[in-house]
């Protein structure tokens, strides 16, 4: 991946109110570990507000959910992820005069990420009101090498004077998590939820560590500062916050470099985090930062080698997709004790809860580029499955595990049930992505050691959660992806999951019985001969509602009797509805927030014809009205699916810019990682048509209008391949691996080096596709 392409930066810096929330955002820095949010080292003027967020994924604090009517089972208490500590201010003095990006005069300014290399630069070139013209180039990087690493490299070049200057680097313990008491996907108030117990300076280095207020977790931070040249340097520790105070000799044209290192530790993962952080801390000093630089770069190069994916001569479309893809490998957790928040860890919203949102907008992105990543995630599921049979349990289910729908540690967070707990089809979207990973990898000893368990729990507790009427099996009470509507009976998505993830059940149960560990595990888990007939039994008689006369899946027993309401009479100053009119009057309405039937004609094509899909969408199309970041890629893949290529652009093209333009208006609360997710979506599986099914994998490439081609890679089993989509062919590579059929336009190919399709002309019915045939031999 070249540098072209790869740097999004914004020039002239003297942003306002909004510009500086939305830059805490967009030039975070990240490694999935840790996050830090974009802030200015030298703060900003008083009439700003900004509050210094770091953060840890998966550390966490509990918090009391206050309800009048506290019935039994309802949640009194959920986790919130925690801002650990504040170690990004530095300020400079140029001997009396202290550098502002508000103050003297600003002569150039750029700030910018670097996604090859991994790393956040602002460049400033300053004259101080006295005249003192200086050069700054200020570079971040969360470690990819070094997970626990958060590094400022600040380098000082006087321009036009020599003579004093003084760099006060700071380290505070007392910090605050963001809240927005008008907004529910917020926190609602400002609480400081880490109590620092000790500050202390050892060998140049500040450490603080500090306790969580409810969860009895604890953390360390740990900070030291180094510079290239001579210099004196204080340490100056009060209330929990220690500065250093370093002073040196400027001399004019010469550089002075003043390195920062942060490292973090956590008591999830340490016991002892003081200790750790010591360790850290050597680690990171024992060698020079070039070699963090050099390892990130490394890092990202396989990265973008295993995801690559370009839009031929499409400059700011290729932009946005690689932002979003590095905010994706940003984000998402690198051990088991974390999984990907739909912030991301880009900032405070949704408190850093785990949704559906990884398993179904997320994995299918890692699980066809990077399956090692997928592995990692479903690793958390796994961790977390005790907890999902404590909430099974909570929730009156005798067998079986209930995956929250919310949560950091596996216990749900959610404090409204109707839109929360009531979503039981998170258990069958995680039962889908296990799935999935086996698919894309035929990866058996997980599924021995883990994936298997999943699976058969999430399926017990659809046997306690349905019932059979008239001879077919229901899911009642339920609410599927559409938040606005709610607590419904037989939601088809929701059967459609449920249904395939007990179909899988079986399918597994047969598959491993000839490996070792397979009786083990059934003995552990009670899991008998008869439940795996039971499992087959309700797959075969699921219940999945559909309209004679309109000829499409209704999205639950009772939608099409509900009273229609015109998107269009709504006032634009009204969305998103939740904020604008109470539950009940969502509920009673024919209103989606989001795609829900859609989206199950996306994973699960194969359930319905094509008449069905086609009238579906067009249904639902005209009720849904987006409220949701999630939605828009999925109504393009459909309509990639369904032959409705403009339709499918024009939703790409929304999902495609919404953080960058701050579309929703609230990317200062985060980025909305799920989009990101869908953005790869809407082209791999929308435009390109890719499947990955028990049959195997499979294409059926289109061309926007728009674009002369677009070209990706996809790993299957081991082996990678190369797609190119042209306006006449469709070309693909074996670049690694042994041979492997695929399907394209409905034909099976093996796939031995080089395969050249033609594509069929536009407008044409894909069922009846001109291809070639031609293996050829570079």
């Amino acid at each position: 991946m070249s540098n072209r392409g790869s740097i999004y930066s914004i020039d002239n810096l003297v942003p306002d109110q909004y510009q500086i929330s939305l830059n805490e955002t967009i030039f975070h820095n990240a490694n999935g570990y840790i996050g830090v949010r974009y802030d200015f080292e030298e703060g900003y003027p008083d009439e700003y507000y900004f509050v210094r967020s770091q953060y840890i994924n998966g550390f966490y604090d509990h918090v009391p959910v206050r309800r009048s009517e506290n019935l039994y089972g309802l949640v009194t208490e959920k986790q919130t992820m925690l801002n650990v500590a504040d170690t990004q201010s530095i300020k400079l003095w140029l001997e009396d005069e202290e550098f502002s990006m508000y103050r003297g005069t600003l002569l150039e300014s750029r700030l910018f990420l670097d996604m090859v290399k991994g790393i956040t630069v602002r460049h400033v070139v300053w004259r101080s009101p006295k005249g003192k013209v200086v050069e700054l180039k200020i570079i971040r990087m969360a470690s990819f090498h070094q997970l626990s690493l958060f590094t400022i490299d600040y380098e000082v070049l006087p321009l036009n004077f020599s003579g004093n200057i003084m760099f006060e680097s700071g380290h505070n313990g007392n910090v605050y998590n963001y809240c927005d008491p008008h907004d529910p996907r917020m926190a609602n108030e400002q609480l400081q939820y880490l109590t620092p117990h000790n500050c202390e300076i050892k060998e140049g280095a500040s450490y603080i560590t500090s306790g969580t207020s409810r969860s009895e977790q604890e953390v360390c931070s740990c900070v030291k500062n180094i510079l290239s040249q001579k210099h004196t340097l204080e340490y100056d520790v009060n209330g929990n916050r220690a500065i250093c105070r370093i002073n040196t000799r400027a001399s004019e044209g010469k550089k002075i470099k003043l390195k920062k290192y942060s490292v973090f530790c956590d008591s999830i993962r340490s016991d002892n985090p003081k200790m750790q952080a010591e360790v850290e801390m050597g680690t990171a000093l024992a060698v020079p930062l070039q070699h963090f630089y050099f390892k990130q770069k490394e890092y990202l190069a396989d990265y973008w080698n295993n995801c690559f994916i370009r839009i031929d001569d499409k400059y700011e479309s290729n932009l946005s997709l690689r932002y979003s893809l590095f905010q994706l490998i940003q984000s998402v957790g690198k051990d088991r004790y974390c999984n990907i928040a739909p912030k991301g860890l880009s900032g405070d919203g949704y408190e850093g809860h785990y949704f559906w949102d990884s398993e179904m907008y997320i994995h299918p992105f890692f699980t066809i580029t990077n399956p090692s990543v997928s592995k990692i995630l479903l690793e958390y599921r796994y961790e977390t499955l005790d907890l999902a049979r404590e909430n099974a349990r909570i929730l009156g289910h005798k067998k079986g595990a209930l995956y929250p729908w919310r949560t950091i540690m596996g216990k749900e967070c959610s404090g409204y049930y109707p839109s929360g707990s009531a979503q039981y089809h998170i258990n069958g979207d995680i039962a889908y992505t296990v799935i999935a990973y086996y698919l894309a990898t035929k990866d058996l000893p997980f599924l021995l050691v883990k994936g298997a368990e999943i699976i058969w729990e999430t399926a017990r507790l659809w046997m306690d959660t349905g019932n059979y009427y008239k001879g077919e099996f229901h899911i009642n009470d339920v609410t599927g992806p559409d938040e606005y509507t709610c607590i419904v009976n037989n939601n088809y998505y929701t059967n459609l999951v449920a249904q395939y993830n007990l179909s899988w059940a079986v399918k597994i149960y047969k598959l491993l019985r000839p490996y070792s560990g397979f009786r083990e595990l059934t003995q552990k888990l009670d899991l008998r001969e008869s439940e795996i007939l039971d499992f087959q039994n309700a797959a075969d008689h699921m219940y999945l509602p559909y309209d004679e006369e309109l000829k499409i899946n209704p999205q639950d027993d009772s939608f099409l009797k509900k009273q229609k309401w015109d998107p269009a009479s709504i006032p634009d100053d009204h969305f998103p509805l939740l904020l604008h009119y109470h539950p009940l009057h969502l509920f009673r309405h024919q209103i989606c927030k989001q795609a829900d039937t859609v989206m199950a004609h996306f994973i699960l094509e194969d359930a319905q014809s094509e008449e069905t899909m086609y009238n579906s969408y067009q249904f639902y199309e005209n009720i849904t009205i987006h409220d949701s970041s999630l939605s828009y890629c999925i109504f393009s893949i459909m309509a990639s699916r369904l032959g409705m290529e403009e339709k499918a652009y024009a939703y790409y093209e929304i999902a495609a810019r919404m953080d960058l333009t701050d579309a929703y208006g609230n990317t200062d609360d985060g980025l909305h990682i799920a989009n990101m997710g869908g953005i790869y979506m809407t082209i791999v599986y929308g435009f390109a048509g890719f499947r990955l099914k028990e049959n195997g994998i499979s294409l059926s490439p289109i061309l926007p209008a728009k674009w002369d081609g677009y070209r990706f890679k996809i790993v299957f089993e081991g082996s990678r391949i190369r797609v190119e989509v042209k306006n006449d062919t469709c070309l693909l590579h074996l670049e690694n691996g042994a041979p492997k059929e695929i399907t394209i336009y409905q034909e099976t190919y093996l796939l031995k080096n080089t395969l050249k399709i033609r594509r069929p002309p536009r407008n044409t019915n894909v069922e009846a596709p001109v291809k070639d045939n031609e293996e050829v031999h570079p």
